[in-house]
Parts: C-alpha cells; structure tokens; sequence
C-alpha cells in the first residue's frame, strides 16, 4: 500500500514512518512533503497514493489550502499538535486524525479504521472534505485577534500577539502587554476564554488567563502547584492548582 506523508517536522515523519513500519510493514511512504506548496505540486503531478498523512499546521499555512488547489480522493488521516474545534469535522467517513505526539496505540486505532472502510464515491469523498474545510474556517473566525481598547477620546487597537495576560483586579478585567502596558477591558475572563484561541492562551486560575508566548518559565510550588512566570511582571504570583497541571503541561508542550 503506498502512503504520503504531509509533515515539516523531519523528526515526526522519521518517527511516523517508524511505527507505520513496526505497525503495518506493507505500507511503502512513496513521499515525504513539507509544505503545502511542495504538496501542490506533487499530488499534480503523480497519481493519488492508497492513504495520506496530512499535518494541519504547515510551515507555509494550513495544509487545508492543499485541498483548494488540487483535488484529493483518497482517504486523510490528519495529524494536529492542538486538539481543537476543527476535530469534530473529522467524524466523516475515511477521515481520522492523530494527535501529537503519535503514539502507536493512536495510529493502530487509525489504521484500524483506514481498514475497515468500505469504497466510497469520489463525490463523497469531496463533500468530506469541504464540510472539513468549511468547518475550519467557521471556527477559525471565532478567535479574537485584535481589541479595540478604548481610552480617553480614541480606541487603540491590541493585537492579540502583543498580550501576555488578562487578570481580574479592581474590579476590572485587565490586560498587561509583552511591552509593559495596562489596558482596561470590558468583558469577563469567562467571555475571552471564548473568544480566544486555547492554543495560545490558557486560563491559569479565576484570576489570570496567560499567553503562551509569554511564559518565561515555571517554578514548582507548595502542594504539587505551580508557579507561572511571565517575560514581564505580572501584578502577582500566578498559580496554577495542582489538578490543573497536567492540563497546563499538555497544553505549553503541544
């Protein structure tokens, strides 16, 4: 059976044409792609392989602009370091996902699925994938990537990036900039956690939402907590409890 692999990280696609070897010895990677204009060119040019592995998160954009160049029938297992909404649009027929780190238990179970699938009509296939990529967009447009913040006479705009945290304090919620600035905001942090993207920004506690772009390093606190440190001064220590440190791990190292 051939495959392709769709991944820039050359250490995971070593590591998933490893366990594909240990796990199914028939199946021959025939290509390994790094971005989605290499992958463009090279599902124009050769006939579709029997399965593809397709990361989501490209160095050049998301692999789901592949698939609004060239036409692509044949059944995807998507693999993604962020378990996110998009995921629910991969409950379509021949259609998986993976997350990273890949385990073999994971890619056995996707595999297994690969396996089981009955031959589909091209036209299904497609719609699949459209109602994937229309799905990705949909939730895409939720995530807040600028502010306005109002201030005296004028509305300053605040990108997203440029946050290292929102914390409660005085009775507002606030906002402190990887350059060391203060901004009021109206809205609650239950609002933002919302309307900002999980893969970035991380609810600490009930007073603090953090950025991961910010965290300088973490320090390990009394009663199995920890301690979250910012590349700037945050108006206080910023715990995390200990029930929520796995989540807090799994999340600064997808």
């Amino acid at each position: 059976m051939k495959a392709v692999i769709v991944e820039d990280e050359h250490v995971a696609a070593q590591n998933l044409q490893r366990m594909l070897t240990t796990l199914s010895p028939n199946v021959e990677v025939i290509a390994v792609l790094q971005s989605v204009n290499e992958s463009v060119e090279w599902f124009s040019l050769n006939p579709a392989p029997e399965l593809i592995f397709m990361d989501i998160h490209l160095a050049d954009g998301s692999s789901f602009a592949i698939f609004e160049k060239v036409n692509i029938t044949c059944p995807v297992i998507f693999t993604t370091a962020y378990d996110e909404y998009a995921l629910k649009a991969f409950e379509v027929n021949s259609i998986d996902y993976l997350l990273k780190p890949i385990n073999l238990k994971n890619l056995e179970r996707a595999m297994t699925k690969f396996h089981n699938l009955q031959p589909v009509d091209n036209n299904i296939e497609s719609e699949a994938i459209a109602k994937l990529l229309a799905s990705f967009r949909q939730g895409a447009e939720t995530y807040r990537s600028n502010f306005l913040i109002p201030h005296k006479d004028k509305l300053i705009p605040l990108a997203t990036e440029k946050i290292a945290c929102f914390y409660t304090g005085n009775k507002n919620v606030n906002i402190l900039t990887l350059d060391n600035k203060i901004f009021v905001l109206d809205a609650t942090l239950d609002d933002l956690c919302a309307q900002l993207d999980p893969a970035r920004f991380f609810r600490a506690n009930r007073q603090y939402i953090v950025a991961h772009k910010a965290i300088e390093d973490i320090s390990i606190w009394f009663g199995s907590k920890i301690s979250v440190n910012l590349v700037v001064l945050a108006p206080e220590r910023i715990i995390v409890s200990k029930a929520r440190v796995s989540d807090f791990k799994a999340w600064y190292t997808q």
